[in-house]
């Protein structure tokens, strides 16, 4: 399993997707306040249909307060950013990573990118793209992670 966690999502149907996909495939999604949107939204329920109800997102009322807690897996955080050097299918993803993602208008702070710089991963596109949607990066990144991982998985 997985922990995929959005740092200050900004719009609530990508987090209803990306909540229908880490419930599909098993993956716990931490979602880090502040959102502009509420997550009883229709819009977020929409595009997690019903799965939403079933998913359980760990929500965490500000980023220091989720370090608070998991900071002691930080060899074991990734950040997805078009900053980085290194791609993420060269990243060598463990059962229990945490798999970070910034906001659409912003990214990820580059102070919680410094606490692990050697995880700065990056999705390969064109010179003049500024970023993909934030649900299919988070789409790209987890499931090269479960592919790498396939094996210790069930999906029973």
């Amino acid at each position: 399993m997985f922990n995929i966690v959005l740092v200050c999502p900004r719009i609530a149907q990508n987090t209803g997707s990306i909540g229908r996909m880490c419930y599909n495939s098993g993956f716990i999604l931490h979602i880090i306040k502040p959102t502009i949107f509420s997550l009883d939204e229709k819009s977020v329920k929409r595009a997690g249909l019903d799965y939403w109800n079933k998913l359980e997102p760990i929500v965490w009322e500000n980023l220091d307060l989720f370090l608070q807690e998991n900071l002691k897996y930080k060899d074991r955080f990734f950040f997805a950013s078009t900053k980085g050097e290194k791609m993420y299918f060269e990243a060598k993803f463990n059962k229990g990573d945490f798999l970070f993602f910034g906001s659409e208008s912003f990214g990820l702070p580059i102070k919680l990118m410094n606490l692990k710089k050697d995880n700065i991963i990056k999705i390969p596109m064109k010179s003049y793209g500024r970023s993909l949607n934030l649900a299919t990066s988070v789409g790209i990144v987890s499931y090269e992670a479960l592919r790498q991982n396939y094996t210790h998985f069930s999906f029973d």
